[in-house]
């Protein structure tokens, strides 16, 4: 196959936006697209390989598998034994223990299907997670190894049928990525199902070239590979997170990706833009790049709590180039060679490597991340306990009163007060659960993860299928009314529907339609009108409303902090957060529930955490938090006095 500079220019495309995307720069708001512009390259290149040594009667599976070992392998094990001792610094025990069975499932082949199970690609903490960058490498090994099997399988039937077959597959893939974009967008955006479609459009690139060679006609090819680029710059400016993803607007920066290796040849200006010197490099050392910018960027994180200095965040996307221009000149570069690496010492070090690094990922995981490192005391340790909301929390509606959510307090037949809200009022249950047990009062709790206790609201979250925010702030609404309430006590992450976290990024969107359309104006908006609605809804029935405000939210995990203060990595005055930027983050929610103070009893928790310049993650011993935003069982004993006030 012949070699073409360009190629390796549109991999510099694909790589530096998702550097920059991961480095947290706003404007790159689209550039984990670049990802989806490998899946095209790929596609495209591997079937030019195939189609080519079938046609020479060279085709080897062997052969095949040799030259992908070559590729992937060496490089991503050297990634992964350096980055091990950074774990073992760097991570508190529940981090490294995650960390090790990250390890195993991409020795496996199978990091995508780990990630999708245990964490969302978008969410806040996945940016602290050193190896969740591999999911799109297991999606690629995962193709790389049933891919040529299925193509052999059809070759013997002619081309009509390859690409009839091809299409059919296209077809399901794509369709499969718009439906589970809506219902299901975390399996969607980790699994080869909803991928395949983007190798397949690579794949008929390569066939058109292979069967009709390149459009003859030069103006043609200018505009086709400009709008190509243009398509691809349009997605890097302009998806956000919130963006159905992959599903049809996937569409958009693969197609021009494709119309890139299609048209943009020798005489286009689009060709000696990414065949100059300094893009080809890049892209030649743009697999190793990839490797290497997300471990550096999340130890960066954990270390300087998601608040990295700007200066500190360019120089390790400028690292990440240099790191792998190291290791594609010693590292890939010689694996590649076979007359410096023979096929046994390849297949050889590819064996050892995934025995080596299961086995390791396997004795962190058995050791619990090695708790020993933290030096934990008893007492620090229990402080991160949360709280058990088993049958209270997150459950089916479909069921009657007792099994979507329960009853807390003294056991007498009435209900005297509904704690309602996401998984914030779940901090609330232990103390709650006390108190009314002293005062002989009985509290009826229910809520979801990411539901705020808003009416009319429907956030954009594959569990509101089942648990239905909309549904059960109706029903709630239903039970005050019909238990004749002396009040009801919302409780939630406020400023996850309105802001997200202090990246501006992370935000949970809700809508007033099930459909949409889900963005950060959109929310705002809807949180507006809902709490309107919600507050004239409860004032109606004469019913009190007591509203509890979030938190202040960490920089960071409060166990990755603790750690580096034990391990001496920090100072102890890294235990706190500016009080302005969390107030500057509750803006929204807390200027709304101002406005309608005569009207609800708002309890602000911001004094009860925080004097005039900082918020207290905890004391030298004991945190306040389990995580980066919720309240630990300890901590949550900050705010007994309201409580008792409020069921008072």
């Amino acid at each position: 196959m012949q070699y073409r500079p360009e190629i390796d220019g549109l991999r510099a495309l694909a790589v530096l936006p998702v550097v920059l995307y991961h480095a947290g720069f706003s404007w790159m708001v689209g550039g984990y697209i670049g990802v989806d512009i490998f899946f095209v390259i790929s596609g495209y290149l591997i079937t030019s390989i195939i189609i080519d040594e079938i046609n020479k009667g060279k085709f080897s599976l062997v052969n095949f598998y040799e030259r992908r070992a070559r590729r992937i392998l060496p490089a991503l094990f050297f990634m992964l034994i350096i980055s091990i001792p950074f774990g073992w610094l760097l991570l508190p025990p529940d981090s490294f223990n995650s960390y090790g069975q990250g390890l195993v499932s991409v020795a496996v082949f199978s990091s995508n299907i780990f990630f999708w199970l245990t964490s969302g690609y978008f969410e806040t903490a996945s940016e602290f997670k050193p190896l969740i960058h591999t999911w799109s490498l297991a999606v690629e090994e995962q193709y790389y190894i049933f891919y040529p099997l299925i193509l052999l399988g059809l070759f013997k039937f002619g081309l009509k049928k390859i690409v009839t077959a091809l299409i059919i597959i296209f077809a399901l893939s794509l369709g499969f990525a718009q439906w589970q974009s809506e219902t299901n967008p975390n399996l969607n955006f980790f699994m080869i199902f909803s991928r395949a479609w983007e190798l397949l459009l690579g794949c008929f690139v390569a066939i058109y070239l292979n069967n009709f060679s390149y459009i003859p006609s030069r103006i043609t090819n200018n505009f086709l590979s400009i709008l190509g680029f243009a398509l691809i710059g349009f997605s890097l400016l302009t998806f956000t997170d919130a963006t159905p993803f992959p599903s049809f607007y996937a569409l958009i920066p693969t197609i021009g990706t494709s119309l890139l290796i299609l048209s943009a040849i020798k005489g286009t200006l689009i060709h000696k833009i990414l065949s100059l010197k300094p893009i080809v490099f890049m892209g030649l050392i743009s697999y190793s790049t990839y490797l290497w910018h997300q471990p550096i960027l999340a130890f960066a994180r954990g270390f300087y709590m998601n608040d990295i200095p700007l200066f500190l965040v360019i120089i390790i996307c400028i690292s990440s180039f240099f790191i792998g221009f190291i290791s594609w000149k010693f590292i890939e570069a010689p694996f590649r060679d076979r007359s410096i690496i023979q096929r046994k010492t390849i297949f050889k070090y590819t064996f050892f490597g995934i025995i080596l690094f299961s086995v390791i990922g396997l004795i962190i995981d058995k050791k619990d991340g090695f708790p020993a490192r933290s030096q934990f005391s008893d007492q620090l340790l229990s402080s991160f306990e949360r709280p058990d909301l088993s049958g209270c929390f997150g459950l089916n509606l479909n069921h009657n009163a007792d099994s979507w959510g329960c009853y807390l307090g003294d056991e007498k037949p009435s209900i005297d007060f509904i704690l309602f809200g996401d998984s914030h009022a779940g901090s609330y249950r232990n103390i709650i659960d006390e108190i009314g047990k002293n005062m002989g009062l009985k509290i009826f709790f229910t809520g979801s993860s990411g539901c705020p206790p808003i009416l009319d609201v429907f956030p954009q979250r594959l569990d509101q299928e089942r648990n239905n925010c909309f549904l059960l702030n109706k029903r709630v609404l239903r039970l005050a009314k019909s238990e004749n309430v002396r009040g009801v006590i919302f409780a939630a992450r406020w400023s996850y529907y309105t802001y997200g976290d202090y990246s501006n990024r992370g935000i949970q969107y809700i809508s007033n339609s099930k459909l949409g359309p889900f963005n950060l104006e959109e929310s705002i908006s809807t949180f507006k009108s809902g709490l309107a609605k919600t507050i004239e809804s409860y004032s109606s029935l004469g019913i009190p409303i007591y509203i509890i405000s979030q938190p202040p939210q960490l920089y960071g995990p409060p166990e990755n902090i603790y750690f580096l203060i034990n391990s001496n990595l920090i100072e102890k005055n890294e235990l706190s957060t500016l009080r302005k930027d969390f107030e500057d983050m509750e803006f929204i929610p807390h200027n709304e529930f101002k406005k309608y103070e005569d009207r609800i009893i708002y309890y602000r928790l911001v004094d009860d955490f925080c004097n005039k310049q900082i918020c207290f993650m905890g004391e030298d011993d004991a945190s306040y938090y389990f995580d980066d935003d919720h309240l630990s069982i300890y901590g949550a004993n900050k705010t007994k006095q309201i409580f008792k006030k409020i069921l008072n």
